[in-house]
C-alpha cells in the first residue's frame, strides 16, 4: 500500500458527499464495495441518484425503459442540452488557462467563453447548421477547440475533432465517413519548438470531402499562412449573440470519436448528448474528485477521448488546463513546470509519460513546488509497479494515484479510483460505480482473483448510441457483443482481486500463449523497459507455416547495440519479474516500435504482418504515429526475423 487517505482527506470529497446524500434518503452502504453492489444491481435506483444528486433536468423520467445490450433504453421523455449545463451556473475567474511549450499564452474566462460560444453557435446557425448536423474541428488543444465543441452541441450538431498533426488522409478517413457541414481548422502547429505548415492539409481535406460548404480558419499568426476562402475564426465567434439552446433528446449524439483504425478505417463511435452528460457528471466528481475551482489538466491531443473527458470538466465549474506542444521540450520536465505555474490540482497523463520521466531521471519533486496537486491521473496502457512507486519517490508522497482504464467507446473508465480507498502498487483502485465489470474466464463465467477477459454484464449510459454509417448495427454488435450475447468483451484482461481492486494486463486480443498459460504483454514491458538501454518494446506471438515464435522486439536508446550481452540481460530480467515461461525465442532490435496516434502499441497488426497478411488488409497507415515506424516490419514478414537471442 503506497497512500491511504486520511480522514480530513475523505470528508472533503465529493464520493463522500454523495454517499451521505444517499444516506438521508435510507441508503446505508458497507464500504466502497457495497457501493459498488448496488451501483450495479439496481441500475435504475443508482443512475436515477445521479440524476437527481446533479439535478440533471429537474424532472423524473422512467431511468431505464429497456434493460438490454445493445439497445438500452435510458431516461425516455428528457431533453437537454450539454452546453447549456456548462453554462447554467455564474462561475467567476479563469475557465481555461491555456499554456504551449515557450510558457504562458492566455487565460480565457468564464464569461469570455461564453459569449465566443454563443457568437459561434449563432454563426453556425446562420450558416445552416441544424440538430444533427456535423462540425468538425482540426484544431489543436486550445480554446478554439473547446468553443467549437460546445458551440456545436448548443445547437444540437454533432461535433467531432482531429488534431492538426494528423496527415490530410488520416482526417478524411474519419470526416469523409461523417460527411461535416462546417470545418473549423488551424493553418499549422507547433510541436518541440517547430511550426508545421497545414494549410496545404487543409485544401486537401475540403477537396477530398465534399459536404463541407464552409471553413472557418484558426490563424497561427505571424507564423501560419492562412487558409484561402476561409472565414476568421476572430469573426466567427467575435458579434455579440445571446445563447439558444437546443434542447434534444437523451440519445440525440453528442459528438463522435473514432477508434484506432489499425485494420481499416476508424470506427465512428457516436456517443449521446444524455449519456455523455450524466457519466461525465458521476466519472468527474465522484471518481476524480474534481470540484469547481480546481485547476484540472490532462496531457492529452484533440484526437483522443481524454480531451472530450478534460472538456467534462467544465460541467463541475473547474478551470481546464490546455497545453499544447511536446511534453518534454525543451527540457525532460518541462510539463512538471507547467502544473507549478498553473497551480494545477488535479494532473492527468498516460503510463507512458510516466516511464519517460522515470527513464529521463526526472525528479520534479525536488526541481518544483507542486503544492497544489492534490491527485494525478494514469492511463492509455496499464501503469508499472515501478511507475506507482517512482510517483511517490519522486513527485509527492503524499498525493493520490489513480490509474484508470475505460475506453474510446465509452469515453470514460471502466476500472477507475476513489479519493476514499488507499492505493496499492501496480492496481486500480475498484471497478466504477454503475459499470458492472467482470472477468471471465474462458467459460464465460465470472472469476476473482485469476486472469480474464474484462467484460460490462450490464449497459452504461455512454455506451455509443451507434456507429456512424453502420445501419443495421451488425458491425457495432461484431466489435463488443460477439464472444457473449448480449455481455459487452472490451478487449482488455483484467485481474479483480479479492478486496475488489483490479489489475489490467493489456489487449487480449494480442496475448501470447505459452504451454498452456496466457500472458498479458504488459508484464513483459513492465520488466524489459526498467533496463536503462531499452526505450520501447513489444511481443508478439507468430505462428506461421506451423511454427510458433514469442519474438521481443526492442527500440534501444541511440548508440547501444543489441548484443549477447544485452539479451542476456534482457532475459535475465523477465526470468526474475515473471518467469521463465515468458523467455522470448527471439529478440529483435527495431528502429521504433510502432504506435497509434493516440500511442497504443500496434501489437495485432504487427502479429498478422508477420505471420503473413497483407499489411494494406490488416493496417490503415493513417493511424500511426510514425508510419516508418512499420516498414521494418512489413520487410521482417518477407523472410525469417534476424535477430539474437534464440
Amino acid at each position: 500500500m503506497l497512500w491511504e487517505p486520511d480522514p480530513s482527506f475523505v470528508r472533503k470529497t465529493a464520493m463522500t458527499a454523495y454517499t451521505n446524500w444517499l444516506g438521508k434518503r435510507g441508503f446505508s452502504f458497507e464500504g466502497y464495495d457495497e457501493l459498488w453492489r448496488w451501483s450495479v444491481d439496481d441500475l435504475e435506483g443508482f443512475w436515477g441518484s445521479i440524476w437527481k444528486y446533479f439535478d440533471v433536468a429537474g424532472a423524473d423520467y422512467p431511468v431505464l425503459a429497456e434493460r438490454k445490450m445493445p439497445g438500452a433504453k435510458w431516461f425516455e421523455g428528457a431533453e437537454l442540452n450539454f452546453t447549456e449545463r456548462v453554462f447554467a451556473k455564474e462561475r467567476e475567474g479563469a475557465a481555461l488557462v491555456c499554456r504551449g511549450e515557450r510558457g504562458s499564452e492566455k487565460e480565457v474566462s468564464w464569461q469570455e467563453l461564453e459569449r465566443k460560444t454563443a457568437a459561434l453557435a449563432r454563426r453556425l446557425r446562420d450558416l445552416g447548421v441544424v440538430r444533427g448536423d456535423r462540425v468538425a474541428g482540426f484544431l489543436s488543444n486550445g480554446p478554439e477547440a473547446v468553443v467549437g465543441l460546445l458551440a456545436a452541441a448548443s445547437v444540437g450538431a454533432i461535433w467531432s475533432g482531429c488534431p492538426p498533426e494528423f496527415g490530410a488522409q488520416a482526417v478524411v478517413d474519419r470526416f469523409g465517413q461523417i460527411e461535416p457541414k462546417v470545418l473549423i481548422a488551424a493553418d499549422g502547429y507547433g510541436y518541440g519548438g517547430k511550426w508545421t505548415d497545414r494549410a496545404d492539409e487543409v485544401a486537401s481535406i475540403v477537396k477530398a470531402v465534399p459536404s463541407v460548404e464552409k471553413v472557418i480558419a484558426v490563424s497561427g499568426g505571424s507564423k501560419g499562412r492562412g487558409i484561402s476562402g476561409a472565414e476568421a475564426w476572430e469573426d466567427a465567434a467575435g458579434a455579440r449573440a445571446e445563447f439558444d439552446h437546443e434542447f434534444v433528446p437523451f440519445e440525440q449524439p453528442l459528438w463522435v470519436l473514432y477508434s484506432s483504425g489499425t485494420t481499416g478505417l476508424p470506427k465512428p463511435i457516436v456517443h449521446s448528448q444524455g449519456g455523455i452528460l450524466v457519466e461525465l457528471l458521476k466519472a468527474l466528481a465522484l471518481h476524480n474528485d474534481i470540484r469547481a475551482g480546481d485547476r484540472f489538466f490532462w496531457y492529452t491531443t484533440t484526437g483522443w477521448m481524454m480531451w472530450n473527458y478534460l472538456v467534462g470538466g467544465l460541467l463541475h465549474g473547474a478551470t481546464l488546463v490546455l497545453y499544447n506542444g511536446h511534453p518534454a521540450w525543451p527540457h525532460p520536465d518541462s510539463l512538471w513546470s507547467v502544473m507549478e505555474e498553473t497551480k494545477t490540482t488535479y494532473m492527468g497523463t498516460s503510463a507512458a509519460y510516466i516511464s519517460a520521466c522515470m527513464k529521463a531521471g526526472v525528479e520534479p519533486r525536488s526541481a518544483f513546488r507542486l503544492g497544489s496537486l492534490r491527485g494525478i491521473g494514469s492511463t492509455g496502457s496499464p501503469l508499472s509497479t515501478d511507475g506507482f512507486e517512482w510517483v511517490y519517490a519522486k513527485v509527492k508522497d503524499d498525493v493520490w494515484l489513480e490509474s484508470l482504464s475505460g475506453g474510446t467507446d465509452v469515453c470514460t473508465a471502466f476500472v477507475t479510483g476513489s479519493p476514499t480507498l488507499p492505493v496499492h502498487s501496480g492496481e486500480l483502485q475498484c471497478r466504477a460505480l454503475g459499470a458492472s465489470i467482470q472477468a471471465f474466464d474462458e467459460n464465460g463465467t465470472a472469476v476473482v482473483g485469476k486472469v480474464g477477459e474484462l467484460v460490462v454484464t450490464e449497459p452504461m449510459p455512454s455506451m455509443p448510441v451507434f456507429f456512424w454509417g453502420d445501419d443495421d448495427g451488425s458491425r457495432y454488435r461484431e466489435s463488443y457483443f460477439d464472444a457473449y450475447p448480449g455481455v459487452w468483451r472490451h478487449g482488455d484482461w483484467i485481474k479483480v482481486t479479492s478486496r475488489g481492486t483490479c489489475i489490467i494486463y493489456g489487449r487480449s486480443d494480442a496475448t501470447i500463449k505459452r504451454q498452456g498459460v496466457r500472458i498479458g504483454t504488459s508484464e513483459i514491458y513492465k520488466a524489459v523497459e526498467k533496463i536503462p538501454e531499452v526505450s520501447d518494446s513489444m511481443a508478439v506471438d507468430v505462428t506461421k507455416g506451423g511454427a510458433e515464435e514469442m519474438v521481443l522486439f526492442v527500440s534501444l536508446k541511440e548508440g547501444e547495440p543489441l548484443d549477447d550481452e544485452l539479451v542476456a540481460k534482457i532475459r535475465a530480467q523477465i526470468r526474475a519479474d515473471l518467469s521463465p515461461r515468458y523467455l522470448p525465442d527471439r529478440v529483435v532490435a527495431v528502429p521504433a516500435i510502432p504506435r497509434t496516434l493516440n500511442g497504443k502499441k500496434l501489437e495485432v497488426p504487427v502479429k498478422r504482418i508477420l505471420a503473413g497478411a497483407d499489411p494494406e488488409k490488416v493496417l490503415n497507415i493513417g493511424s500511426l504515429a510514425d508510419p516508418a515506424s512499420m516498414e521494418y516490419f512489413v520487410k521482417l514478414a518477407r523472410g525469417p526475423p534476424a535477430g539474437a537471442g534464440g
